[in-house]
């Protein structure tokens, strides 16, 4: 059952929701977990669960907009752990309320953006060059259903910066593959964090459960289920985007 012995992982966001199942999953198969968020007390509490687990984990913190922290963290992990041979670039987040393009500030858009995309782009960059030196590795992206299935009132620059990091994935995928490195996205959608299990009345999740296909709605582990096959090597020739109960299905 150990699919990811001797491997080390690290997966961005991983102080709660999606990405501390992530962690979680990884470390029950074998993984090294390297914890990542910038809340220090939320990412010591999901190290804590990894180790109650059995597994060996380390918790860092680091602003992934910037550059010089995300390489002052992969130098840290590669000291305390050795190379990262799995990366789930799963950090970020929607801040910005859905209405129409017009009413989205610059300012809001940039952060979106800079937020969801450019800390994908920034923390692939700093740990792609390593892998391909070394002739393997894994990286899976996270997108979102917002950006397959747009509708009046999805957070449009959320979508937007979701797009791009399919987009991102499938030029990785291109490049990287030839020296070893699987790069894959997934697209979660209707996923009851605990922010969501809270924010969202019981009416409106039994109205949105009705929608799909398999009727009912995703959880944190249904996602970490599929990166655990996305990390391992039974999904060796596979790319795969949709976590989202049939709802999108072109």
């Amino acid at each position: 059952m150990n699919q990811l012995d001797g491997r080390v992982a690290l997966v961005t966001g991983s102080s709660r929701g999606i990405g501390a199942a992530i962690a979680r999953r990884f470390a029950e198969h074998g993984a090294a977990v390297v914890v990542h968020g910038r809340d220090e007390a939320a990412v010591a509490d999901v190290r804590g669960r990894v180790e109650a687990l059995g597994g060996r984990a380390i918790g860092v913190t680091a602003e992934l907009t910037d550059f010089d922290a995300v390489i002052s963290m992969r130098d840290r992990v590669t000291a305390e752990l050795g190379a990262v041979d799995l990366l789930v670039a799963n950090a970020g987040g929607n801040l910005v309320r859905p209405g129409p393009v017009e009413e989205v500030s610059a300012d809001d858009w940039r952060h979106t953006i800079d937020l969801n995309l450019t800390a994908t782009f920034l923390t692939v960059k700093a740990f792609l060059p390593g892998m391909k030196e070394r002739g393997h590795g894994t990286i899976i992206t996270m997108s979102s259903a917002a950006a397959r299935r747009p509708t009046a009132q999805s957070p449009v620059a959320y979508a937007a910066a979701k797009a791009g990091i399919q987009v991102l994935t499938r030029s990785l995928a291109v490049q990287a593959g030839p020296s070893g490195v699987r790069v894959n996205c997934l697209a979660p959608e209707s996923i009851l964090t605990e922010r969501n299990e809270q924010q969202i009345p019981d009416d409106v999740k039994e109205q949105m459960r009705t929608q799909h296909p398999i009727p009912r709605l995703g959880t944190p582990d249904d996602v970490a289920d599929a990166a655990l096959f996305l990390a391992s090597d039974q999904s060796a020739w596979i790319t795969v985007t949709d976590i989202a109960g049939g709802s999108v299905l072109a």
